[in-house]
């Protein structure tokens, strides 16, 4: 996977983090850039850029099967997030001043909890416990369990960005809405829109946020869907763009990349998923078979775009250096951590120890098995130059 004339023999495994934009993003953009009114002129320059900007929300919101009214761009998924949760607090919280949510999510969504938790809110963070396999999962019990009259919110992550886990979004805002239908259910959906299934109406979401730079967009630009019938209140004031929702003047060519990018990918989301997931058990069975120092984290049933794996004896931050060495990039967690250690792994019982070993390899569908092979082999280079030092 070659990305912007670096080597050759460049290997990208953190596309967690960010993913290189494709061809049709780049043009769109150029297109973008050259037809450069303000979507809110009246002249034609303005009705071509709005026409950019219209497309890009039909292609998206059709994506996520809702109708384009009920999606709005954002920066990105930090500002969907904190929309979602500090607009639904605005919103309920005099007479339902309570959140559940998970305790392994995003930091765009526990940040803000953890600030309406200091204004007075009650924050019910659900944790997860061991199934019979001994793996740490969510149950959805947990979470309806917790939520009551006195709740506004309930916001879960569909896919964790540190381990793959796929959580029971679906059942938990279903069981919800069934009990209490007046509580606000959010989805952040960012590690799952364009690789997993991801449709409002089958998660029985109120509210979802996703990111363009996630999907081989641009970073800067992200959606959050609003379900017709369900009042936010504006965060941003000004000029009344997005339908009086969030002002400020649209930035055509992010807007455009977003669409062009999901446009392009929603024509093949089985046969990416496919190819991904023979990479993800091929990783796995070579572990298994071959790499005895390398342990997996991710539990099974994890999205195949995110494995999360231990390497003994070797920290993760010594790893980074000595495979961008080689120049092959992964990461040690999420890359909004910047190397802080993340209490993510340790919900999900991984121990202390093989937290500090812990490599995230993130794939996309342009990555292929010989990738693959070049790494463990780079790692299994690291152990016997490495730990006798």
């Amino acid at each position: 996977m070659i990305i912007f004339g670096k080597g050759q023999n460049m290997i990208y495994f953190d596309n967690a983090a960010t993913t290189a934009p494709i061809e049709q993003v780049k043009k769109a953009v150029a297109e973008a850039m050259e037809d450069f009114g303000n979507p809110s002129s009246l002249h034609g320059l303005g009705l071509t850029a709005q026409q950019k900007v219209s497309y890009a929300r039909k292609i998206i919101s059709g994506a996520l099967g809702v109708t384009d009214q009920e999606l709005f761009f954002t920066s990105g998924a930090t500002e969907s997030n904190n929309t979602a949760i500090f607009g639904a607090a605005n919103s309920l919280g005099k007479r339902k001043p309570k959140i559940v949510v998970s305790s392994v999510e995003h930091p765009s969504v526990a940040e803000p909890c953890s600030v309406l938790e200091e204004r007075g809110f009650e924050v019910v963070r659900v944790h997860p416990r061991e199934n019979e396999h001994g793996e740490r999962v969510f149950f959805a019990e947990d979470f309806v369990r917790e939520v009551d009259d006195r709740t506004c919110l309930v916001t879960m992550m569909l896919c964790n960005n540190e381990t793959g886990a796929v959580l029971p979004v679906a059942e938990v805002f279903r069981r919800v809405k069934k009990l209490h239908p007046d509580t606000l259910t959010h989805c952040d959906a960012v590690q799952a829109f364009m690789k997993l299934p991801v449709k409002a109406k089958k998660l029985n979401a109120d509210m979802i946020s996703v990111s363009g730079h996630k999907v081989h967009a641009l970073k800067g630009i992200g959606g959050l869907y609003v379900r017709k019938g369900v009042h936010l209140p504006s965060l941003v004031f000004g000029g009344g763009q997005e339908r009086g929702f969030r002002s400020g003047t649209e930035s055509v060519p992010l807007i455009a990349a977003f669409g062009a990018a999901v446009e392009q990918l929603s024509a093949n989301l089985d046969e990416r998923y496919k190819h991904v997931s023979e990479l993800s058990s091929y990783l796995r069975s070579q572990i298994a078979e071959a790499h005895p120092n390398i342990l997996f984290n991710s539990p099974d049933g994890a999205s195949p775009y995110v494995n999360s794996i231990a390497v003994k004896w070797l920290r993760s931050e010594v790893l980074l250096h000595y495979l961008e060495k080689r120049e092959i990039y992964v990461s040690s967690g999420s890359a909004c951590s910047k190397g802080k250690k993340s209490s993510v792994l340790g919900e999900f019982g991984v121990p202390d120890e093989l937290a500090d070993s812990t490599l995230r390899i993130s794939f996309s569908y342009m990555n292929q098995v010989n990738e693959v092979n070049t790494l463990l082999a780079a790692l299994d280079d690291a152990g016997r130059e490495l730990v006798s030092k």
